[in-house]
């Protein structure tokens, strides 16, 4: 996994994505204690409202975005997001009324949904072996789950001597430090196919989703997208609840638990890039939505033993196996639309599974908020029948008959439903020897 950061332009981006996401850490614990400082025990209700906000931002902005920066630098893209987030960042201190969370959170995620699909576009260029590119994708995850682990770690620490706003500067250093880094960084231009027709603005908007749609290889990661996201929003939603108010315990616990999550996810990613050389990316992925699903059915029986401390250690437990399952699911995504998309495509690809995959978020962010005020065991119910639905629901549309999988022939266009079958050559994956 290590061998991607050899290349120093991936190495200085890499950094840059480090930075911004510890930033982003801090800003996720601060947001859920500003929360219940102004909604209290109703606090999952805001932090659910805000995050199907965000979710707003990246389903509708991120194609949009990629339409109208699509003739730009990548470079400038990302520096002009990170300044935007910067001011976002030094604004949040000083809010005191929820609907100011809610607008500041927009214009940040806006940024967001800016940022990220132009960085992820960038990555193929700088990494075109693919094994480079699959440590990278690992590194990549490892980089999020500084989110969830080393960000709340600081978080805690900090808890014991600043106000929980003050956290959120630490969330501006972030983004600054990024958005330097980025800058001094040489961004290679964008790949246009010699025969690529300019596309009106209307078209582009919907180029990446339609493409992504339309492509047979990659239709099981949107059944996965909304197992994530079903998973994922009871974890991020519901922990600030499950420990203040279920558990009774106090805010320094909060970032432990979501730190917990974050590790589990980087124990995946740090396996997955061996893993993936000895199975395929369906046994991967599948196993990790199973895993996301059976941890959601499992949450009743922690939360019944109320605030004792056996109930506490289950849900750690609980948390850190769905943090296992969550990288497993989403981080060979990139491989999956890196093998059947064309160089000249993938930007609108990766900004459709962007868009897409937090379309997922908008639905279950807003069902787990506000299904928690009726109560937390009937929300992660729901929340894991969703998620078993659409495990199934990738299994059917991902089938095991053809032995291995499709990868582009050297002279071939990306397997698309209306592409002829020789367009494409079978590549038989090695049999693993162990259930990853």
């Amino acid at each position: 996994m290590i061998r991607a950061l050899g290349n120093p332009t991936y190495r200085r981006l890499f950094l840059a994505q480090v930075v911004a996401l510890a930033g982003t850490g801090l800003a996720t614990v601060a947001l859920g204690l500003l929360a219940y400082d102004l909604a209290g025990s109703r606090a999952g209700a805001v932090l659910g409202t805000a995050f199907a906000i965000k979710m707003v931002a990246y389903v509708f902005v991120a194609p949009l975005a990629q339409a109208l920066v699509s003739r730009l630098p990548r470079r400038a893209v990302m520096v002009g997001a990170g300044v935007l987030r910067l001011g976002v960042a030094f604004t949040l201190p000083f809010v005191g009324e929820i609907w100011q969370v809610y607008v500041l959170i927009f214009v940040l995620q806006a940024a967001s949904a800016t940022f990220t699909p132009t960085f992820q576009s960038v990555i193929p260029d700088v990494l075109p072996d693919e094994r480079d590119f699959t440590s990278a994708l690992s590194l990549s995850r490892l980089a999020y789950d500084l989110e969830s682990v080393l960000s709340p770690v600081i978080a805690g620490a900090l808890l014991l001597f600043i106000p929980a706003s003050a956290l959120f500067f630490g969330t501006a250093v972030g983004f600054a430090g990024s958005a330097v880094l980025v800058a001094a960084t040489l961004v290679p231009r964008r790949f246009a196919a010699p025969e690529a027709a300019p596309m009106a603005f209307g078209t582009r908007v919907q180029h990446g989703i339609r493409l992504f749609i339309s492509t047979r290889q990659l239709r099981p990661v949107l059944a996965l997208n909304l197992v994530v996201a079903a998973a994922g929003a009871f974890v991020i939603v519901q922990t600030v609840v499950i420990v203040r108010s279920t558990f009774e315990q106090g805010d320094v616990l909060v970032p432990v638990l979501l730190a917990v999550n974050g590790a589990g996810s980087m124990v995946a990613a740090l396996l997955l890039t061996r893993v993936l050389e000895r199975a395929t990316e369906r046994r991967v992925m599948l196993t990790g939505a199973w895993l996301l699903t059976a941890a959601m059915m499992l949450v009743p029986i922690a939360l019944s033993t109320g605030p004792a401390t056996g109930g506490l250690v289950l849900v750690a437990a609980l948390w850190f196996a769905a943090g296992l399952g969550w990288s497993a699911a989403e981080t060979p995504v990139g491989r999956l639309i890196r093998r059947h998309v064309r160089p000249d495509e993938l930007p609108a690809a990766f900004a459709a599974q962007f868009s897409l995959s937090h379309a997922c978020w908008l639905l279950t962010y807003p069902l787990a908020g506000w299904l928690g005020v009726v109560g937390l065991v009937p929300t992660s119910i729901t929340l894991a029948v969703i998620a078993a639905g659409a495990t199934v629901t990738a299994m059917v549309l991902w089938p095991t008959g053809t032995g291995g999988v499709l990868r582009p022939g050297p002279a071939a266009d990306i397997a698309h439903d209306s592409a002829p079958v020789a367009a494409t050559t079978l590549v038989t994956a090695p049999a693993p020897t162990a259930v990853p």
